[in-house]
């Protein structure tokens, strides 16, 4: 098997600018925001990793999605903007985005994370899509991103809506825990095994002293949200809640 070559990348920052972002001039800025620290640590001349694009770029869409929606659904109420706003910017809603731009294969990886796929796993597909939320939002400012991201969200809010997935399993779960009388459902990580860049989550959750289900991830979040799942598959509550598995 051929295994992808870390000192090339499938497409370069300009190639990327000219098929997803029209008009985008900052092609440092470009290339800051696709170079994961793995990709940093084997290339001497990349100066800047995208970690500080991908703070930045998360804090933009927060506020852009949550404007966005308040505009787009005039009449929904707070509780339901809440949990539309945490299902459009959750790890694998970003990573579904990135995917629609195939943002994976313009991503600079080491050698490692390509050999690991990491051009396909979600954790990093949806940290380099806000890396570039943050670039675009430096240059373009609110309006920019407003209309990059748009199209994506109106389909993915009318998927959203369709098929109940901005309702959270942990909220179910803790739901159904409290009408039976106990205390609100634990979340412990039972192992943490890999590379920092990599490492790979596994949590219980506990309900009433007992393990009522497990997930693993490549984020604590990701590995709860799955727990929870798991739990609700267990006890039979699952319906409407998506049979997902998001292990990054």
């Amino acid at each position: 098997m051929n295994l992808p070559n870390s000192n090339s990348v499938s497409e370069t920052p300009q190639e990327f600018a000219a098929r997803v972002l029209s008009g985008f001039g900052n092609l440092l800025l470009l290339s800051r925001a696709l170079t994961h620290r793995s990709y940093l640590n084997e290339h001497s001349e990349a100066l800047e990793d995208n970690e500080r694009l991908e703070f930045l770029g998360d804090a933009v869409l927060d506020f852009v999605v949550g404007a966005w929606l308040y505009n787009r659904y005039p009449e929904m109420p707070e509780g339901d903007l809440t949990r539309m706003r945490s299902a459009l910017v959750h790890t694998a809603q970003l990573a579904d985005f990135a995917r629609m731009i195939d943002l994976g294969k313009a991503m600079r990886l080491g050698r490692g994370e390509l050999q690991a796929g990491g051009n396909d796993r979600s954790g990093l597909l949806c940290d380099t899509f806000e890396a570039v939320i943050g670039a675009i939002y430096l240059e373009q400012g609110i309006d920019g991103v407003m209309k990059f991201i748009g199209p994506m969200l109106i389909t993915a809010s009318e998927d959203i809506l369709e098929n109940h997935k901005d309702e959270d399993p942990k909220s179910k779960l803790q739901e159904w825990a409290q009408g039976k009388g106990y205390q609100a459902p634990q979340y412990m990580t039972r192992n943490a095994s890999g590379p920092d860049h990599s490492k790979l989550f596994e949590v219980d959750v506990i309900i009433n002293g007992k393990v009522n289900g497990g997930g693993i991830g490549y984020s604590k979040q990701a590995a709860t949200k799955q727990a929870a799942i798991n739990a609700l598959e267990r006890l039979g509550l699952s319906e409407h809640i998506p049979n997902k598995t998001d292990k990054n």
